[in-house]
């Protein structure tokens, strides 16, 4: 076999395309929708997309950062948008605070915010932020006590695979995620995984595979609930690694097997992210039906037997 190709922060910037133009006291999206809770609730979930500074990881894959900015918010501004977004929205009982990168980057998100940012999210019975694995630290317990309700962090595992891993150019190892992990069960905070389904130089088949694999290995470290991310193109470095035939996304029926495969486990939470679903198979057969069925496994967390072609 080809040795696979390595590819790291230079390459991958020299094939961005430009960034949006964003303000930075406005988030660049929010929104509500309903989710599957750890006790069997269906909740109404309140997402709000941060304007803040880009992540300091290049990670090949990831087209986040065309919703950043390139130098750091003020104090006050995260707040700003945290308040301004709740007043649009409607009442929900859970709070994501996701900011394209790491919540307890200190030069995304200044901690100096985190008391009127925790006061913000006092009337939420849980609020969720993501982090990168090696950023999970001191901030992250100093956030934790300041707030009312229960606390979730969403990290990026990816994939476990051994060679696919060290070329996403995350700058983590298995050991970094399943320490992250540790570290936070330890402090009573719960887990959510980001795992992608067919990341670069994979066929569709082992995309499936190392999707299931990377699914067992969230939850024997203690991972409670799993998002399953369908790898996309739109940052320039994917367009240019399906280019030369190194990526291609996953179809909708490798979608579907990974997460029946997921819920089979009966061990946490398994979601699919719908939302760049548009594009995944547009010719497949009885995809307007398949896709409803996929967003309802996400409602319900269960599914017949045999609901896949």
């Amino acid at each position: 076999m080809k040795p696979l190709p390595q590819f790291q922060d230079d390459w991958i910037l020299s094939h961005r395309p430009p960034r949006n133009r964003l303000s930075a006291d406005r988030p660049y999206a929010w929104l509500v929708e309903p989710e599957y809770a750890a006790d069997g609730r269906v909740l109404d979930v309140a997402t709000l997309f941060l304007t803040n500074r880009e992540c300091p990881f290049r990670c090949l894959m990831c087209d986040l950062w065309k919703n950043t900015l390139v130098e750091s918010v003020a104090p006050g501004q995260v707040p700003e948008q945290i308040r301004w977004a709740l007043d649009q929205l409607p009442a929900a009982q859970h709070l994501k605070l996701y900011n394209a990168g790491s919540f307890f980057d200190a030069r995304a998100i200044p901690p100096e915010d985190y008391i009127e940012i925790a006061r913000l999210a006092a009337p939420f019975e849980r609020v969720i932020v993501e982090c990168h694995p090696r950023l999970v630290g001191r901030r992250c317990w100093e956030f934790r006590n300041l707030l009312a309700g229960d606390f979730e962090v969403a990290m990026g595992l990816e994939t476990v695979h051994p060679d696919i891993l060290p070329r996403l150019n995350k700058g983590m190892t298995l050991d970094d995620f399943a320490r992250a992990v540790r570290s936070l069960r330890d402090a009573a905070v719960a887990v959510r995984a980001f795992i992608l389904v067919r990341p670069p130089y994979l066929t569709d088949a082992e995309g499936l595979e190392w999707a299931c694999r990377s699914l067992d290995y969230a939850f024997s470290v203690g991972v409670e609930c799993c998002s399953l991310i369908p790898t996309r193109e739109g940052n320039g470095a994917m367009e240019e690694l399906a280019r030369q035939g190194l990526f291609a996304p996953p179809s909708l029926e490798s979608l579907e097997q990974a997460v029946e495969y997921g819920l089979s486990l009966r061990t946490g939470r398994v979601f699919l992210d719908m939302w760049d679903i548009d594009n995944v198979s547009p010719d497949a057969p009885n995809r307007a039906e398949r896709v409803a069925r996929l967003a309802m496994i996400n409602r319900t967390q269960r599914f017949e037997q045999g609901g896949s072609p």
